[in-house]
């Protein structure tokens, strides 16, 4: 067998090869969730103190819906953290009238932020006055299900856990391709997560829907110690999976999915995708790194062998191996996702078709050294 032959096949064959295994990860966490919950629900006992930290900055338009989420929550040994970081919009009055009345709810005002990562020096700032033996993490733009956490202490129900990632899925604010594409992308990357935890691999999370135990921070150094990042949250995820001697588990159980709020133009949408995306390509955390560029890379030359087909039709494999692993992507994210998703168009076939797409030009992008926009500053 040439070369070229050990190319085109050996291409499409490794990556759906590897497509499956992640698949059993995600069934392996699957099976993994189940079991946590029924330990939980069989562990009786006190509720443990959970410090909810959410960083505030100009969030007026988009937080009204987490506030209200956050007032129907069904467990009661709950503290709330809000740190508004020099909010001048009408925030500080959202939270303000939130906080009224309630004593487990504190606002943090901070006057100042260095960086370089605002976000991250905002939750550090959180964390030091949070009380929780667990810190749970979510965004102003989200809303969450009044067992959110509730369901995610009980899957910290073994001591070995010392994080638990959860999905995070787009709502759908708008008719056609483009709000359709955004809740099925949203997916396809939990079901990487997922995925990778399952392997024991974990290298990254949703930042606004994450739980820590206190005693798996201590260990990973506390949240100064993760290296500045566009994607502070993987970062994180990828530290305690490196120094520590806690495990990393992903969720999938419907109170624990988390509703976030869509880009409203291809524009802000491809900023936040190619900052995602270049966390993981430039990663500080060596297998993490690894992993995420040895996966884009086996995407984008699949997708890059289509334009020469007519030239070397004998590449086919190349891209069909591609397509078969979106495929699996798809049925997976149907599994996991249920009613969070829209209903199917069709069986997600466009969006199928175009998501090695657009990873591809993630992907060229991000080694072309594009930079991003995050929160008013180039990253």
């Amino acid at each position: 067998m040439s070369l070229y032959d050990i190319l085109r096949y050996g291409h499409g064959i490794f990556f759906v090869g590897l497509q499956t295994c992640l698949m059993g990860g995600v069934f392996r966490e699957w099976l993994r969730d189940r079991q946590a919950c029924c330990k939980a629900k069989g562990a009786g006992g006190t509720d443990p103190l959970v410090s909810v930290l959410v960083p505030i900055h100009n969030e007026e338009p988009r937080m009204e819906g987490l506030l209200q989420s956050l007032a129907l929550q069904d467990y009661e040994n709950a503290e709330y953290i809000f740190i508004d970081d020099r909010s001048d919009d009408e925030s500080p009055a959202l939270l303000a009238r939130f906080a009224a009345g309630r004593k487990d709810v504190r606002i943090i005002t901070l006057g100042e932020n260095p960086g370089p990562n605002h976000k991250q020096y905002a939750l550090g700032k959180g964390i030091a006055e949070a009380k929780g033996a667990f810190f749970l993490f979510t965004d102003a733009d989200c809303e969450v299900k009044p067992g959110w956490i509730r369901a995610m202490v009980q899957r910290m129900a073994d001591d070995r856990v010392g994080a638990v990632i959860g999905p995070v899925f787009k709502k759908e604010e708008g008719k056609g391709f483009f709000y359709s594409y955004q809740c099925y992308d949203h997916v396809v990357r939990y079901i990487y997560l997922a995925g990778a935890a399952g392997l024991d691999a974990a290298g990254g999370g949703f930042g606004n829907n994450l739980i820590l135990r206190r005693s798996c921070l201590e260990a990973a150094g506390g949240y100064d110690a993760v290296p500045p990042s566009p994607t502070e949250d993987a970062a994180l995820v990828s530290r305690i999976r490196s120094v520590t001697r806690y495990q990393v588990r992903a969720a999938v159980g419907q109170e624990t999915h988390v509703k976030t709020g869509a880009e409203k133009s291809w524009k802000g949408f491809i900023n936040q995708t190619l900052r995602w995306n270049n966390g993981g390509l430039f990663s500080p955390e060596t297998v993490t790194r690894l992993n995420y560029n040895l996966l884009m890379i086996v995407i984008s030359t699949g997708i890059l062998a289509i334009p020469l087909l007519p030239f070397f039709p004998g590449l086919w494999p190349m891209p069909l191996g591609v397509f078969i692993v979106m495929l699996e992507n798809t049925i997976g994210s149907l599994c996991i996702a249920k009613s969070s998703l829209p209903r199917p168009r069709f069986f997600w076939i466009p969006e199928l078709l175009f998501t090695p797409v657009y990873f591809t030009l993630m992907t060229l992008m991000g080694y072309l050294g594009i930079k991003v926009t995050w929160k008013g500053s180039r990253v």
